[in-house]
């Protein structure tokens, strides 16, 4: 019997497209939790910027497992860069404001209502992911939501380890800049590893999106039900 080239070369890409998820799932749970050990008083504004981007970016890779996935579910659906940069700018703009707003007190999110929904809000993209065939226009609105509650989430972290007083301002854009950049990481590396070379397969949808959204989406689930009842 044979094999069409095509096929078999499609099947191992695939296969390999499923290292992506396990990977990066790897990649973050060792992380425990943010600790800064540092005596900002004695650091430069500048030392102190760089400090603050580092723990945005950490707060994504390796820190934020369910960030993680959330950019993940938002990138397969549509393994193109400008869709999911769209959505991500988004998102990027949503959780500014909450994180801001929480960080200057006018907000005070409780975590154990945003978890659950961050959870949620993982779970309800990756369904979509399955159940659709495009990327429907409507999407930015809702990733804009959710990034609104995820940002709430990043200012939990940074609520813990503080500003300082001497560069509050700057030390909250660092911070932010930092998780865009982690962000932005999670993206370029699916892209890299998916969606340059499988983006126009015929057979992306079954063996790409459809598997990584059902793992996604249990693993979603599991948070829901352990935020909801066991936190």
């Amino acid at each position: 019997m044979k094999l069409n080239a095509g096929a078999f070369a499609g099947s191992k890409r695939a296969r390999r497209a499923a290292l992506v998820l396990p990977a990066l799932l790897w990649l973050a749970l060792p992380a425990a939790a943010h600790v800064l050990n540092t005596d900002l008083s004695k650091l430069s504004r500048t030392e102190i910027l760089w400090t603050y981007l580092q723990l945005g970016f950490t707060h994504i890779i390796p820190l934020g497992f369910d960030h993680i996935l959330f950019i993940i579910s938002l990138y397969i659906l549509e393994p193109r860069l400008k869709p999911v940069l769209l959505q991500a700018t988004a998102f990027t703009v949503a959780h500014s404001i909450t994180l801001g707003l929480a960080m200057y007190g006018l907000i005070q999110p409780l975590p154990a209502i945003i978890e659950p929904i961050i959870a949620l809000s993982i779970l309800f993209v990756a369904i979509e992911n399955i159940i659709t065939d495009r990327l429907n226009p409507w999407r930015v609105a809702v990733v804009f939501g959710f990034g609104l509650v995820h940002g709430m989430g990043f200012a939990s972290a940074l609520t813990g380890l503080g500003l300082p007083p001497k560069d509050y301002f700057g030390s909250l854009i660092s911070f932010n800049v930092g998780v865009e950049a982690g962000q932005v990481a999670v993206i370029l590396l699916c892209w890299a590893l998916v969606g340059r070379w499988a983006a126009d397969k015929s057979w992306y949808k079954q063996r790409v999106v459809v598997p990584v959204s059902v793992v996604i989406g249990l693993v979603a689930a599991y948070w829901t039900v352990e935020r909801v009842f066991f936190s």
